[in-house]
């Protein structure tokens, strides 16, 4: 099982905004602090306002922010909700796949109670837990260093 590249960039933007706590930051900040592709988190960063996770705000000043408090955010609901393929095999496909041993087959049962095992290690955190590291993760993506110069420049 591999997790899909959108909800990786997901989980980045999350923890991005989160550490900025109630400061707004722009796609192309939070694109070019991970070193990935701006178009892609544009997607993404829609994907996370259509859920309810962003606010988003428009014009010279504005910027995308965490919609709700860390704790809220379970990583579990995030997995699911952006739209992996959890198809694992082709029996496991909405239409069901072309598989002849379908009818007789237990590797499905087995596979779904993998999924399900994978998935509610995910259901046991939230954003909150991502973040005790915040120090740690706010000198990597140098938050620290902006924060300073914002203040020094005011």
């Amino acid at each position: 099982m591999r997790m899909s590249l959108q909800t990786d960039y997901a989980l980045r933007m999350l923890i991005y905004l989160a550490l900025r706590k109630e400061e707004s930051s722009t796609v192309s900040e939070v694109a070019a602090r991970y070193g990935l592709s701006h178009n892609h988190l544009l997607k993404v960063a829609l994907h996370l306002k259509n859920l309810g996770l962003v606010k988003t705000t428009r014009g010279r000043s504005g910027g995308i922010r965490l919609a709700c408090e860390p704790q809220q955010i379970g990583i579990g609901m995030l997995v699911r909700s952006m739209g992996s393929d959890f198809a694992l095999v082709e029996c496991m496909k909405a239409d069901g796949g072309a598989c002849i041993l379908t009818p007789a087959c237990r590797l499905k049962t087995i596979i779904c109670e993998a999924l399900d095992a994978y998935l509610s290690v995910f259901d046991k955190y939230t954003l909150a837990d991502l973040l005790t590291n915040a120090n740690d993760l706010r000198t990597i993506l140098g938050i620290d260093q902006e924060t300073a110069a914002e203040q020094s420049a005011a």
